[in-house]
């Protein structure tokens, strides 16, 4: 007796494909992290498929509910709501008509695709076979260029699989593959998306928030809070911490002249987030810079800035203009929020002039009055930390 066909996801990968002997280490992570996102949904076995994964859909889960977790998950190139069944080309035909019995189409193309060339058909012979018994009941036309429904099938050994759609999915590799950064989270547009991008890239991030109480009210820590609770749909596990920096920021102001403040509260800042990054594993640290887009954001002073620190510095968006950044930020869902006005540290104590171009020995010698090792242990010791998670667990 023939089994009937199971519903689920199919799951396609690009970049992992290229990974050689590494394949089954990505492979593993992608895994674990789909089973992470679904983990409150009624899902099936995720089982692995000659390139490519299939998470079989429980009775009670939606494919929305399914489509917009999958659509979070780096990794996956496309997915397809799809059915699979045993490789016999008589079934799949009844099966393809059942299936778009209640669609409205004028033109389709099919589209099938021979995993083993040992199948006694070839793909075309397959593409002749279901298309004409599809034109027989729709009446639809084949358009092999822009059609109205394409079908697609995936004949496998053991099986074969069957879809009418692809979607996009976010690429890049599966979160936990490259390790840890810790993220300087300021709560505006810029640095949610570089979190995002090194997501991308498969790094697990660690979110640093500086807030400036008790000299300001906690929106900028509440906007950090909502932020990474956005993100965490893509790695469905954060930690933030959040730095007091506002008394901190006060001595700086009555021991280092105006023009070298930012600068300062910036190396300042990369001491603390250093010694968080240095605690959670991370490897380097990851900012939301863009070259030139404020002053403080010259080659100069950038390289100025990240001399106060011993780990790598990452910034994912230093060729990128505030238009590209935005947009981003639209995408990934973090706009809305970080537009919200806030006091934000840095602004709180901003100077009337801020200079562009500074060498490390300049900063330094502006330093001296500081009790830097102090001052990081004045920003570490009240620092606390909040986790979040994704999906609700």
């Amino acid at each position: 007796m023939a089994r009937p066909p199971v519903k689920g996801a199919l799951i396609h990968y690009h970049e992992i494909a290229l990974k050689g002997k590494n394949r089954g280490f990505f492979l593993k992570q992608l895994e674990a992290n789909l089973q992470l996102a679904t983990s409150d949904l009624d899902c099936g076995p995720l089982r692995r498929p000659a390139g490519r994964l299939f998470l079989t859909m429980g009775e009670e889960t939606s494919w929305e509910a399914l489509r917009q977790r999958l659509s979070r998950v780096f990794g996956i190139a496309n997915f397809s709501p799809a059915f699979t069944m045993a490789p016999n080309l008589e079934m799949l035909a009844k099966q393809i008509e059942e299936e778009i019995s209640g669609r409205s189409f004028r033109s389709f193309r099919v589209a099938a695709r021979r995993a083993f060339k040992t199948f006694p058909q070839t793909s075309q012979e397959i593409n002749e076979m279901i298309g004409a018994r599809v034109k027989h009941i729709s009446g639809a036309s084949v358009d092999l260029t822009n059609p109205d429904l394409t079908i697609y099938i995936e004949l496998l050994p053991a099986e074969a699989f069957v879809y009418f759609e692809k979607l996009s999915g976010p690429g890049g590799l599966p979160v936990g593959t490259s390790g840890t950064v810790a993220c300087l989270l300021s709560g505006g547009i810029d640095s949610p998306v570089a979190a995002y991008r090194m997501m991308r890239r498969g790094c697990r991030v660690v979110f640093v928030h500086f807030h400036s109480q008790p000299f300001a009210d906690r929106t900028s820590q509440e906007k950090a809070i909502e932020l990474v609770r956005l993100l965490t749909r893509y790695q469905f596990a954060s930690r933030l911490y959040l730095v007091p920096f506002g008394e901190i920021q006060q001595e700086v102001v009555s021991r280092v002249t105006g023009r070298l403040r930012v600068l300062v509260y910036r190396r300042l800042m990369l001491r603390i987030a250093e010694q968080i990054g240095i605690k959670e594993g991370a490897q380097a640290l990851v900012t939301g810079e863009s070259l030139g887009q404020v002053s403080s954001q010259t080659i100069e002073n950038i390289a100025t800035i990240e001399q106060a620190s011993t780990l790598l510095i990452l910034r994912p968006l230093i060729g990128m203009d505030k238009d590209e950044i935005t947009l981003q930020a639209q995408q990934i869902g973090c706009y809305d929020v970080s537009i919200i006005p806030d006091q934000d540290c840095c602004s709180m104590f901003l100077p009337r002039q801020v200079a562009t171009r500074t060498t490390h020995h300049e900063v330094e010698f502006a330093e001296r009055p500081l009790d830097l090792e102090r001052l990081v242990a004045q920003g570490l010791s009240p620092a606390h930390s909040l986790e979040l998670s994704f999906p609700g667990r």
